[in-house]
């Protein structure tokens, strides 16, 4: 009986110590959230679903809104045209906007953390007589808008930096300008994205205009934080929490409140 009772006391300690590692290997593999010692600060830009000023909601809101809850970090959340957030995360004065997309400049300023990708389209007018995008090229009188600092895939970049050294740009801050210039024809063409698919069910913009695909891969959208204001390792725990709502399906989630399923899944599944 004596005997009886000492192994079920050595199993139980056994199991207990098991325990004990388990718990102790799952705190050690758990990462790091991110130092909330100061006030952080982090920009949207207005653009479609991405973000709506009028309404106050958007993807990137709600991202926003998700990494502070996680991170138990105060952030300053501030609305600014997108030049000005690029030139802000450079000098290091903003720590973090979203929905951003890297190349060989922005790397040397900038870090990202993917949630999303997409492709790009171009709106044209009916009108222009473009059934491809090399005909729009090839007209010289066809006039291409744009919002400033945008980047797109690399076939669009292309043509967008094709038409600047043709002076064929229209520069805008935001989306709705371009629509309406479309609209009224002071341009023929803008370039577009899933975010951008309500105004084109409008029945203005819809009868006027057509899609034409770019053929480009998507290209990843994500989380940007300063490199001059975030140190390497901060960066990785703001990845790290990105990667953990990819992981447990929060970014779907929000995507579906604004996408169909299936593209909701095609976007945030890269």
């Amino acid at each position: 009986m004596v005997g009886s009772l000492q192994s079920l006391w050595r199993a139980a300690r056994a199991l207990t110590a098991a325990g004990l590692l388990v718990l102790s290997l799952a705190a050690q593999a758990q990462p790091a959230r991110p130092d909330c010692s100061r006030p952080l600060s982090l920009a949207l830009h207005e653009h479609g679903l991405l973000y709506s000023a009028e309404t106050s909601t958007g993807i990137d809101k709600d991202i926003a809104d998700e990494l502070m809850r996680r991170s138990g970090c105060h952030v300053n959340v501030s609305l600014m045209p997108r030049a000005r957030i690029w030139k802000l995360i450079e000098s290091g004065a903003l720590d973090f906007s979203l929905s951003g997309i890297s190349n060989e400049q922005r790397e040397r300023f900038a870090a990202f953390a993917w949630y999303f990708s997409n492709k790009y389209y171009l709106l044209v007018r009916r009108d222009a007589k473009v059934a491809r995008i090399e005909d729009f090229e090839r007209n010289k009188a066809l006039q291409l808008g744009v919002i400033r600092s945008f980047r797109y895939s690399e076939s669009a970049n292309r043509l967008v930096d094709t038409l600047a050294a043709e002076q064929r740009l229209t520069l805008s801050a935001g989306l709705p300008p371009l629509f309406s210039a479309l609209a009224k024809g002071h341009i023929q063409a803008m370039i577009i994205e899933p975010f951008d698919y309500p105004t084109l069910e409008s029945d203005s913009i819809r009868e006027i205009s057509q899609i034409l695909e770019f053929g480009d891969a998507p290209v990843p959208h994500g989380l940007i934080m300063s490199k001059a204001s975030l140190s390497a390792t901060e960066q990785a725990r703001w990845r790290a929490l990105i990667d953990e709502m990819r992981r447990d399906g929060t970014v779907l989630q929000i995507f579906l409140k604004y996408f169909k399923p299936d593209l909701a899944r095609a976007m945030v599944n890269f």
